[in-house]
């Protein structure tokens, strides 16, 4: 198996290996790690199929930039003809008619696609635990979560079962599990890559992004994936410039801490002193480091769940037991097809979350939940920018603690909330953000530094990135 893509392509070019043996081989690797329930679907077919053209293109040296490179996909990312579910029982047996926009570009340079992955469904939740296929085991301490909701990509990357996967992150999805399992997650700015093939939660906050080993692979896919697209009105046209000639970086920056989040009282000791111990040797090195306030941090959470709920009422509206997925078999006329369906289809946490959101969109309630919320939002991007004039960069904490135990906080929506606590903030303000796994807890788990930089500033914060992951 391969630590990262770098290293696959110098084996690829010294023939020592084939794109067709890699997959083989990661398909074995799958096979006997198929307990962490990381994998939904094996691809094998089409994954070795792409495996043998690509091998012919290297051949005929007219491979793409990412020849060989074994990616997984989120349960809930569009790969034409092959199964996409977003783990609900409502989407069973539901075949893709198209590929996402990332997955196009992706395959376009000879990516391959080897399977899809396990998620919370439609990515609700923050542990895994909320997938209609059973909870993703965490390779490090299987007694443990993987994080979600993009819990199997964190996993499969951990596990070493691809070389890359890819996730989403409406308000954490993507950092909050890189964090539980010692991994990078990367969120880009919000319209940096296109949604389009992406199933909705809250199209808002929504945003595709990928879990790596190492920044140069985070980078390198990145890169590949955004810029404008003629499918997705909300991505914007900015030109997405090279990340990876860009890793290496001598520039001394302005770094700020919010001191709201450092001295909060849900984070743990241990992570807290990592912190203040990787401020110590940025100064060191010349970066200068500040604490500032932000005023916002006990709004965030409440913000996020009004709105996202919101958004998600509306989207799920199409998953009516008519047009395609799960019909119930207990339908009798019009009202019960609609009622039993979503009844039978969706899990808990999604009709939790449905029903929410309907509440703070319907009359008498709409001002005084749901504008407020936008408002509240408004105020949060407001500071995040004015604070990002006077620092370059944002450091912090990706969460409060490590991977909880499997089935620890299961009936306690709330907390289950605020593991999200650190990580809403870069999804309300739309900015990029990325967990570094930086930290090793006296527990044996690893834990997550997140770091978040200006709107469309992916350059400058991978390359930042780079230079933490080498203190």
């Amino acid at each position: 198996m391969f630590s990262s893509y770098s290293e696959l392509k110098k084996k690829l070019n010294s023939n020592s290996t084939n794109c067709v043996e890699v997959v083989q081989n990661y398909i074995a690797k799958i096979e006997e790690k198929k307990h962490l329930n990381a994998f939904l679907e094996v691809f094998e077919e089409s994954a070795l199929a792409q495996a043998k053209l690509v091998d012919e293109k290297l051949a005929n040296q007219t491979a793409g930039k990412l020849a060989g490179f074994v990616i997984g996909i989120k349960d809930n990312i569009c790969y034409e003809g092959h199964k996409v579910s977003s783990a609900s029982k409502i989407l069973e047996g539901f075949e893709s008619l198209y590929s996402s926009t990332a997955v196009e570009r992706l395959l376009a340079e000879d990516a391959i696609i080897i399977g899809r992955l396990n998620c919370d469904e439609f990515a609700m939740g923050s542990s895994n635990e909320n997938s209609s296929k059973g909870n993703v085991l965490n390779p490090i301490q299987e007694d443990r979560v993987p994080g979600g909701s993009s819990g199997g990509s964190a996993a499969a990357v951990a596990a070493g079962l691809c070389i890359a996967t890819l996730g989403s992150d409406t308000g954490g999805s993507i950092r909050q599990p890189a964090s539980f399992c010692g991994v990078v997650g990367f969120k880009p700015t919000y319209g940096r890559i296109s949604r389009w093939g992406l199933l909705a939660y809250a199209s808002s906050f929504d945003q595709i992004g990928p879990f790596t080993t190492n920044i140069e692979d985070a980078a390198l896919l990145t890169q590949v994936m955004a810029g404008k697209d003629e499918f997705d009105s909300t991505v914007s046209a900015l030109e997405v410039g090279n990340y990876v000639e860009s890793l290496s970086s001598d520039k001394k920056l302005k770094i700020g801490i919010p001191r709201q989040v450092i001295e909060s009282k849900g984070l743990s000791p241990e992570i807290k002193t990592t912190i203040f111990d990787l401020v110590t040797k940025l100064k060191l090195k010349g970066h200068k480091v500040e604490e500032f306030d932000f005023p916002y941090l006990d709004y965030m959470v409440p913000t996020y769940y009004v709105l996202t709920t919101a958004e998600a009422s509306s989207n799920y509206s199409r998953y009516d037991g008519v047009h395609f997925g799960y019909r119930s078999p207990n339908a009798h006329d019009i009202e019960s097809t609609y009622v039993l369906s979503r009844t039978e289809g969706f899990g808990e946490e999604v009709k939790r979350r449905i029903m929410l959101g309907t509440f703070v969109l319907s009359s008498g309630y709409y001002d005084a939940y749901y504008t407020k919320a936008m408002k509240v939002r408004r105020l949060i991007q407001d500071k995040t920018k004015e604070v990002l004039t006077e620092f370059d960069v944002i450091l912090g904490p990706t969460t409060p603690d490590t991977a909880f135990k499997i089935g620890e906080n299961v009936k306690d929506p709330i907390t289950m909330y605020l593991q999200d606590i650190f990580t809403v903030h870069a999804n309300l303000s739309g900015n990029p953000a990325i967990s570094l796994p930086l930290g090793n807890h006296s527990n044996g788990m690893p834990f997550g530094v997140q770091v978040m930089a200006k709107p469309f500033a992916e350059k400058e914060l991978f390359a930042f990135s780079q230079e933490l992951m080498e203190i």
